[in-house]
């Protein structure tokens, strides 16, 4: 019964996001002849030479991309990532007048605009492991089958919407669309990831109790102890590693250097902590 309420919330959430995903869209990327990544970029370049919504090409293009992308990937993705296709699809097309009741005149701030809404609506999707179709699907099947990063797929797919534009439109235009995508995709990993993100810290210092005990007490957070060797002096050394937030990182410091002035601190960006402590599955 649970898992039923899970999966129902979680459709929810991506019919909200893709809603939001599609407002963007049609609010500010629709108006100025921008273009977009992905199959949306694809379906939207034929909007522009047809007039014909973009969520009816969203939905022509991807039925052969799931019915090759089934066969290769999760089953369970592929199922919520069809329904977020089709909840992009139908909200492009419910959505395709909205910016009669709203238009920024300026482009730049519209690509800005554009990848703000398009990220948030697409960062919801992804946070509950769904995407939304086309291209998503086509980069897990090939990094699958011949190890091609997802990354480098999504890049080079992209790179040819922007040419596309170029050639149907002109210069300002691919650069727009340029602006857009880059704030799409930082706001994609905010929306992923969260604001305040975890940061490992390696501590190396002689006085291991009481940092560990200060760790512990006054931020609430576990320490391990990870074994090493000096390669000068050959002495054993205990290295402190814990995961605590941005915040905790700079409270960590001031009390860590009061503790033992000549303590060496290591600090790095941790991504998807998982386990007690942190945050929980949300799905």
């Amino acid at each position: 019964m649970k898992n039923i309420k899970n999966n129902i919330l979680k459709i929810l959430v991506i019919i909200i996001g893709n809603i939001i995903y599609s407002i963007g869209v049609n609010m500010f990327i629709i108006p100025h002849k921008f273009l977009s990544g992905g199959v949306s970029g694809i379906a939207i370049i034929f909007q522009y030479l047809t007039d014909i919504p973009s969520g009816y090409f969203v939905i022509a293009i991807n039925i052969p991309i799931f019915i090759i992308g089934f066969k290769i990937v999760d089953r369970r993705f592929g199922i919520f990532s069809f329904i977020g296709m089709a909840a992009m699809s139908l909200s492009l097309i419910f959505t395709r007048s909205v910016h009669s009741l709203y238009y920024l005149p300026d482009p730049l701030l519209s690509a800005l605009c554009s990848g703000m809404l398009t990220g948030i609506g697409a960062g919801i999707v992804f946070k509950c492991r769904a995407s939304q179709g086309g291209t998503d699907i086509i980069a897990v099947a090939i990094k699958r089958k011949y190890g091609v990063s997802i990354g480098k797929m999504g890049f080079a797919i992209n790179a040819v919407i922007v040419a596309i534009g170029m050639i149907i439109g002109n210069l300002p235009i691919a650069l727009y669309t340029l602006i857009s995508m880059y704030m799409y995709s930082v706001v994609v990993d905010k929306a992923i990831e969260g604001f305040d993100k975890e940061k490992i810290m390696f501590i190396v210092t002689s006085d291991n109790e009481s940092i560990e005990k200060a760790i512990v007490e006054k931020l609430g957070r576990g320490v391990t102890y990870l074994y090493g060797e000096g390669a000068y002096t050959g002495t054993q050394k205990k290295i402190i590693y814990s995961i605590m937030s941005s915040r905790q990182v700079e409270e960590a410091k001031r009390f860590i250097y009061n503790l033992d002035a000549n303590a060496v601190m290591s600090i790095m960006d941790a991504n998807e902590v998982r386990g007690k402590g942190f945050k929980p599955k949300v799905f």
